[in-house]
């Protein structure tokens, strides 16, 4: 069976979909380049569940990343789906329909609460110390989620406030630790390839 693929709208070249994580972006030694000013370098990762593909945006596009038209921070894929890095129009082929077989997977899809762009950000700052390390540790704070995305700390607690909620993170001790596993478990942020890191590392 062939992989799920992307078209490039506006050149017709296909991107074949063939490992569990596509990066996209404009910076070299990504999986798909897109050559455009609204591309940010490390822009986004479509991710393969079984029959199912997701987008998420990364945090750290600056134009974001639609699908049909519409915002999203993380969305699961339809065959057919316009999918818009910055102003780069994409569209996604080669998905089937769902079976029996795979009907776990897109429960857990369809189980992931839809997350903004500085959500998105906030829980990448959040879970940094965990994917940093062989073993999990304590995530990071509000004043150090501040700190790296030069917010107020009441505005990470703010948003912490609503990740709880959409995670359905209870109150209790470890609130942020219990969340960090749930979307560290969920696929939601994950550590970025050693040589994609490195060469951002070396950028910024």
């Amino acid at each position: 069976m062939e992989p799920p693929y992307l078209v490039l709208e506006a050149t017709g070249a296909r991107f074949d979909l063939a490992g569990e994580v596509t990066t996209v972006g404009r910076g070299s030694g990504l999986d798909i380049v897109l050559d455009d000013p609204t591309v940010s370098r490390l822009h986004a990762e479509l991710v393969r569940r079984g029959d199912c593909v997701y987008v998420a945006d990364l945090g750290l596009s600056t134009n974001g990343t639609r699908v049909n038209g519409r915002p999203v921070g993380r969305r699961t894929l339809l065959d057919g789906d316009v999918v818009s890095f910055g102003a780069v129009r994409t569209r996604i082929g080669g998905l089937v329909g769902q079976s029996e077989a795979d009907g776990t997977v897109e429960l857990r899809s369809a189980s992931t609460p839809e997350l903004t762009r500085r959500e998105i950000e906030v829980l990448d700052a959040l879970c940094r110390p965990a994917l940093d390390q062989a073993a999990f540790v304590a995530p990071a704070t509000a004043r150090e989620i501040a700190d790296e995305l030069v917010v107020t700390e009441a505005a990470v607690k703010q948003h912490l406030l609503r990740l709880y909620v959409k995670f359905k993170i209870g109150e209790g001790v470890n609130r942020r630790a219990r969340l960090a596993n749930e979307v560290i478990s969920a696929g939601v942020v994950r550590p970025l390839p050693a040589d994609v890191e490195a060469s951002m590392r070396r950028a910024g």
